[in-house]
């Protein structure tokens, strides 16, 4: 059964117990280098993130393994295992602070710091990212947009001022720019990515339904929302067959890297 943060009982925490490593740039006892941690766990670090957040929202300031697994859809285990990644700071019988494991999490996914974000295709999509609030609520920064429409260029989406891309490499000598967001035609797709890499951004998120080419030192990641739907219809199609699937899973991951690790 999913968790329900109303009924979660709200406990208090010591703040600093003996289990935990201060934050000194590192996470836990492992350091932020040690150890490498797995796409799958990283793709659920944001998951437990958001199951935090509303749990302390709802008044719950300490959350045991099982009440993260049953928000997540994964056995505690598994919770225990990934989080043991990050460091040794839960307490055995008293789980883990929720505030301290979100900060944690932060640091881990690299959200303890600002990421200038530049997106290139300003139509329906793009305009609606570069409008997305939840970006900078994680420190993703909107610092620039890009389109070659003559009627959209000049146009001011949020604050930001929607520039031709043969500015890219004047804006981002102005702000480095750390990921590259592309909603533009299937067409233009790996004309946008060139560009920015040529502009020095090293991560890129693709909209487009359009296989890229990206240097081996650029992670390259797709959302298709169209392979996602396919991948819905066959578990719908085969929900209620006898030998179907029996229930939905949780398949959360939207993208596939270019340089995968393993």
């Amino acid at each position: 059964m999913p968790y329900d943060p109303s009924k979660v009982k709200a406990t208090s925490a010591d703040p600093t117990p003996a289990s935990r490593t201060p934050a000194t740039g590192q996470t836990g006892q492992t350091g932020s280098n040690s150890r490498r941690i797995p796409e799958a766990t990283v793709a659920r670090l944001p998951v437990y993130q958001r199951i935090l957040e509303e749990l302390l929202r709802s008044g719950t300031t300490t959350v045991s393994s099982e009440v993260l697994a049953s928000g997540a859809r994964v056995n505690a285990a598994k919770v225990r295992k990934d989080l043991s990644l990050l460091g040794s700071f839960g307490t055995r019988g008293a789980g883990y602070d929720a505030a301290f494991l979100i900060d944690q999490i932060d640091r881990q996914l690299g959200l303890d710091r600002v990421w200038p974000v530049v997106i290139a295709g300003i139509g329906n999509l793009g305009r609606a990212l570069a409008r997305s609030h939840g970006f900078a609520a994680r420190n993703f920064n909107v610092a620039a947009l890009l389109d070659t429409d003559p009627a959209i260029i000049g146009e001011v989406v949020d604050g930001v001022v929607v520039r031709h891309p043969d500015d890219l490499l004047e804006l981002a000598a102005q702000v480095p720019l750390a990921i590259g967001v592309i909603t533009t035609p299937a067409s233009v797709a790996q004309r946008a990515a060139d560009t920015m890499v040529g502009a020095g951004v090293r991560s890129i998120l693709n909209f487009a339904p359009q296989v890229l080419e990206v240097p081996p030192d650029v992670l390259l990641r797709y959302v298709d929302l169209s392979i996602e739907l396919q991948v819905m219809s066959f578990y719908q199609s085969h929900l209620e067959e006898p030998a179907g699937v029996g229930h939905m899973p949780v398949i959360r991951s939207v993208g596939v890297t270019s340089n995968p690790t393993g």
